[in-house]
């Protein structure tokens, strides 16, 4: 990975949900290195430049804001004020990152993103975090969808096991497929790709 900065300014790192409620010891298991990729990749996006926005699940304990059904009794993750709407550690913000509330899987359906991103002009999104078959996938292809480029960074994402692999296998001809290691060295590529579409 090279050391040297880049010019990164029309992109931005979408991460998604790196909370209690959807980390769970099997998934630690599953994906041991998840924690120090999520933490490597902040560091990578803040020393080169990557805005960072940071999605997260977070529902009123009244039920005010569940999808119709978790109403009807399903188990809703991330309730405000339960241990499980808290962050891993490895994925805090530090101060001026724009932090976005959503009561939904895709993030795209909460009216703050899309208007920063434009105002922005953010081009290419590099989406991560939990989890890659159900938040993850939908954001990115959400983004696609809308006009972006899009990048899930794999080794920053988990699931259960045959469900991550089963996201990037199926849906990979939507989006481009990189690691934290492989990350900078697509950049110019990447460029490339925004160039073609002006």
């Amino acid at each position: 990975m090279s050391g040297s900065k880049k010019n990164w300014d029309q992109f931005a790192l979408l991460l998604i949900d790196v909370q209690n409620d959807f980390w769970s010891e099997q998934t630690e298991q599953a994906f041991p290195h998840f924690k120090a990729n999520v933490a490597g990749l902040l560091q990578l996006c803040r020393r080169q430049g990557i805005e960072v926005i940071h999605l997260r699940a977070c529902f009123q304990a009244d039920k005010s804001d569940w999808m119709p059904v978790y109403k009807l009794g399903r188990k809703m993750p991330c309730v405000e004020g339960s241990g499980g709407v808290a962050l891993l550690p490895e994925a805090n913000e530090v101060p001026g990152e724009l932090i976005i509330e959503k009561q939904a899987f895709d993030g795209f359906l909460m009216n703050e993103l899309e208007p920063h991103l434009q105002h922005y002009n953010k081009r290419f999104l590099l989406t991560a975090g939990l989890v890659t078959s159900i938040c993850v996938l939908l954001t990115t292809l959400s983004a696609m969808q809308r006009g972006y480029l899009t990048a899930i960074v794999e080794d920053c994402c988990a699931d259960e096991t045959a469900a991550h692999k089963h996201a990037l296998d199926r849906y990979g001809f939507m989006f481009e497929r990189t690691t934290l290691a492989q990350l900078a060295d697509r950049h110019q590529r990447w460029l490339g790709m925004i160039d073609q579409l002006e």
